[in-house]
């Protein structure tokens, strides 16, 4: 990291300086579930972010420095965060802790996902000019990684591949995720295929861990305290795989 990056610290959206941030990112969609994390998990912890209420935390795992931080809903938002983090503050590696609705009917509440790729139906990687479709995987010695720490951990983990949309509410389509089932979509959820880009983009590393909290095969779902601190087992392998 040269002086002239670190002197583009704090950001438009971040204000941390630079070194407040660990090289690894834990990313939760909502930000209260950040704050969660922290005080449940780390030491030390300390609020280097606020701006927009997208609360970031550091401390120590373990004896290891880490930052969760709240990426917000959708691929622009984390697209964001991600990007900044990744540019401007030295992070090498983005975890993404979030929740998911399962289309995969041996999924049930609860369960644990590593993500080994995402599909979209976002126009995200126009950006990058290819003259193709791009197909968002996750960097694969974090995710081998996780996949034995979950193994360590006692931890069934399914490496599943899902679809990161734009739309929670689809009015138009009512059974249209029977389609995205049908091409081996295991789940469907808002953020991953952007933070696969851009890690990809960047040359860092990306992995998404996902909780099953709702069904769309069955109908059920969890509550929203459940999604806040109910969901430990992701938790617990993203922070096996903090990179110092």
């Amino acid at each position: 990291m040269t002086d002239k990056e670190k002197s583009l610290t704090p950001t438009p959206h971040n204000e941390a300086r630079f070194g407040q941030i660990a090289k690894t990112v834990l990313m939760p969609g909502d930000p209260l579930r950040a704050k969660y994390i922290a005080d449940k998990f780390l030491t030390g912890s300390v609020l280097v972010n606020k701006v927009r209420n997208m609360f970031a935390f550091t401390g120590t795992y373990q004896g290891k420095k880490v930052t969760i931080m709240g990426s917000g809903m959708g691929i622009p938002s984390i697209g964001i965060y991600a990007s900044e983090l990744f540019k401007f503050y030295g992070v090498k590696r983005i975890i993404r802790i979030g929740t998911c609705g399962a289309y995969d009917p041996s999924l049930k509440l609860f369960d644990t996902i590593l993500v080994g790729s995402a599909s979209t139906n976002s126009n995200w990687a126009s950006q990058y000019g290819l003259n193709g479709t791009f197909s968002a995987a996750p960097d694969w010695d974090t995710l081998l990684e996780a996949y034995g720490n979950a193994k360590r951990l006692g931890i069934a983990a399914k490496i599943k591949d899902v679809v990161s949309v734009d739309n929670f509410y689809d009015d138009v389509t009512v059974d249209g995720w029977k389609k995205w089932a049908t091409m081996g979509i295991g789940a469907v959820e808002m953020e991953t295929y952007g933070l696969y880009c851009i890690a990809k983009h960047l040359d860092k590393e990306a992995l998404t861990i996902l909780s099953v909290s709702d069904s769309f095969v069955t109908k059920t779902e969890t509550t929203s305290e459940q999604r806040v601190t109910g969901f430990e087992n992701m938790m617990r392998i993203a922070l096996s795989c903090i990179k110092e």
